[in-house]
């Protein structure tokens, strides 16, 4: 659909910080996209006002029963000085199923992504033009009905935003130290792991919080049942290079879906490499250790690409992987993925779309 987007400009607009000063998620731009659902009259159309603050009733079911979703990706200035947004279809299709999972109704995907674009196309002089740097595009629905019940809500909002952003690690692509936790758990098979919703990363916090306060970067997450499989790594998915074998676990419901996940098994199959999506216990890593089998272990997110891991610490046992440097593959995939973004060798995946 060719969707007609009112546009209300904003009267002052902000300052833009330096390529230097991004940090991550902590700007943001001069205008959003904005929809509305309501129970009988279905999805309205998305406009585009000044950024500002959203009007909600205290008895927002949003505020009571976590009911919203969200995701979030990218767009890129290329050295061709084109600005181009990083596989945003797949992730309108992941705000889908995650609404799906919330009990939010159904919207017309089509007509997200050219709300998303318009937003971009009228904002892109904020995409910062530095390596490393990109505008993150974070679509939300919430349910903003007032009521006080478990149902799901009657209305919802569904609102788009944007912020100009550097390297999501401080420390840039410098080897992760990484603690396993066997106490803590994110998800379990038939919760909503796989869904892209608040409350999954509200029940990262205190684990991660504790990781932190003793030098860890991130926390590994083991399943919910066995506390023995490797699930995610911090927000991001992780992948394990024992011998000639890259494994990943499967998509079977306790995590997220990465696109950027899906980004890197697509070129590593291209590549000829024996690829595995299959459970892999936290014992097979710390046997591989220690055996010597154990090459890489690495992170793939939206907000960081690829995340080399220097160490994890399980049980009080470190094990050090590659010597704490960044693997070969590691730094080949991030490669790949990021001259795509960056326009500086062709897209032939048709993964970028664009702004003109």
């Amino acid at each position: 659909m060719n969707q007609t987007i009112d546009v209300t400009r904003a009267a002052v607009r902000k300052p833009k910080p330096l390529d230097s000063e991004l940090g991550f998620g902590i700007y943001f731009t001069d205008h959003m996209a904005l929809m509305e659902y309501q129970d009988g009259r279905g999805w309205g159309t998305f406009r585009i006002q000044p950024y500002g603050p959203l009007t909600l009733d205290p008895g927002a079911a949003v505020l009571h029963y976590a009911q919203a979703v969200f995701d979030g990706f990218k767009a890129f200035y290329g050295q061709d000085g084109v600005v181009r947004v990083f596989r945003p279809q797949k992730h309108m299709e992941r705000l889908q199923r995650s609404s799906a999972r919330l009990c939010i109704p159904s919207f017309d995907e089509q007509q997200a992504l050219e709300a998303t674009l318009a937003l971009v196309e009228l904002e892109k002089d904020w995409t910062p033009k530095t390596p490393g740097t990109s505008l993150y595009i974070r679509p939300v629905i919430i349910a903003t009905e007032p009521f006080l019940g478990v149902r799901p809500a009657r209305s919802y909002l569904f609102y788009i935003i944007l912020s100009p952003v550097g390297s999501y690690y401080p420390e840039g692509m410098n080897p992760l130290r990484i603690f396993v936790s066997d106490q803590y758990v994110r998800a379990v098979e038939g919760g909503v792991g796989e869904a892209k919703t608040a409350g999954n990363y509200a029940a990262s916090l205190f684990a991660g919080e504790e990781a932190h306060r003793a030098g860890f970067s991130q926390v590994l997450w083991l399943d919910g049942v066995h506390r023995r499989y490797i699930d995610e790594v911090g927000t991001m998915n992780i992948m394990v290079r024992i011998g000639d074998e890259v494994i990943t676990p499967p998509l079977s419901g306790t995590i997220l879906p990465g696109v950027t996940r899906d980004t890197t098994l697509t070129l590593m199959r291209e590549w000829g490499l024996n690829v595995s999506e299959r459970p892999i216990a936290i014992d097979e890593v710390t046997e591989a250790a220690h055996n010597g089998t154990l090459r890489e272990v690495f992170g793939t997110g939206t907000a960081a690409v690829v995340s080399p891991v220097g160490e994890l610490v399980y049980r009080g046992e470190s094990i050090v992987v590659n010597d704490r440097r960044i693997g070969e593959l590691t730094q080949r995939l991030y490669d790949a993925v990021t001259d795509i973004q960056y326009a500086r060798v062709a897209d032939t995946h048709g993964w970028t779309v664009a702004i003109t």
